[in-house]
């Protein structure tokens, strides 16, 4: 189910961070387990609030939560990425309140890390392989171990969206599983295929797979999140006189643009809803065809008499 996890810390959207931590450690003294033993709502209560501190105290995440929602941010971030870097048992210490309260979200994962191990077989070995929670304070795991695999993609597979099957190692066996990239996705980000993970023990459920993305570089096009830059190369009379070129797109499209009379070297034209698609939203980023002059390593008779004269004129 959804949180509003303002509503959970009960402070405005427009909270300060030490107003965001103030209601943290008033509910964590309130519903800590050590004050309500037994109590199962008290403890629901607590990991409730410890999540939504997570969020909200990192600068980053509580600006994918404004912007995506509880729906959109859980898409984005595994439980062991909202409490990655949180400092909530350094408050609860400082409370005098005892426990590590990670252990009660990981079943014992704590913030030992990830033991890195590669695939053993598949189509995509090779690639980073997975990550696997260890460490920490004792507990039952609650679920069985999140795995993490690397998945490469290229920038036109960014464009169109599409389907990518994904062979990993779970035990003895290959498993076999078919990811949906959504259009727009960004390197870093994780798809969740719930309980495709470890088995959990005694009967618990089974972790999760975390697909991670990892967007190959384009030779022809740089990517800044939904927007798109490229290169046209002219020679010094278009860009002094005006010229129509031809631009590539990522959709493999061949546009004419305009060059302006007098465009500088470095220049950029803007040519909108020519990106890759926003992420999770509607409409497309712009493409942005920087200018380069191109100076001939060799001249004709011809052209060097005509560059003379052109520079006795100043040009």
């Amino acid at each position: 189910m959804a949180k509003d996890y303002y509503k959970v810390l009960g402070v405005a959207k427009s909270a300060s961070p030490e107003e965001i931590k103030k209601a943290y450690r008033k509910l964590a003294l309130k519903y800590h387990p050590d004050r309500n033993k037994g109590d199962k709502e008290a403890e629901d209560k607590f990991k409730e609030i410890n999540e939504a501190y997570a969020v909200l105290s990192d600068p980053k995440k509580k600006k994918e939560f404004d912007t995506y929602g509880s729906s959109g941010f859980k898409q984005r971030y595994s439980q062991e990425d909202i409490y990655r870097g949180s400092d909530i048992n350094d408050i609860l210490r400082g409370m005098g309140l005892g426990g590590d309260a990670f252990s009660q979200f990981f079943g014992g994962g704590g913030r030992g890390g990830f033991r890195t191990y590669t695939t053993d077989g598949g189509p995509h070995t090779g690639f980073g392989g997975f990550q696997q929670p260890y460490g920490g304070m004792g507990g039952a795991p609650a679920k069985g171990t999140d795995l993490v695999y690397e998945l490469p993609v290229s920038l036109e597979e960014v464009f169109n969206g599409g389907e990518k099957m994904v062979s990993y190692r779970l035990g003895n066996n290959t498993e076999r599983v078919s990811v949906k990239v959504p259009p727009g996705i960004e390197s870093g980000k994780k798809l969740r295929l719930a309980g495709k993970g470890e088995p959990g023990p005694m009967g618990a459920p089974a972790g999760d797979l975390l697909i991670k993305i990892n967007v190959l570089d384009n030779a022809q096009f740089k990517r800044e999140g939904a927007d798109l830059e490229s290169t046209v190369t002219v020679p010094f009379s278009q860009a002094a006189l005006g010229a129509t070129v031809e631009v590539a797109t990522i959709d493999g499209k061949n546009l004419t643009v305009k060059l302006p009379k007098g465009t500088q070297p470095g220049a950029r034209l803007r040519l909108k809803g020519q990106g890759l698609p926003n992420f999770n939203g509607s409409g497309r980023g712009d493409l942005f065809v920087r200018v380069a002059i191109e100076v001939p390593k060799r001249l004709s008779k011809e052209q060097k008499e005509l560059l003379e004269k052109l520079s006795e004129e100043g040009l």
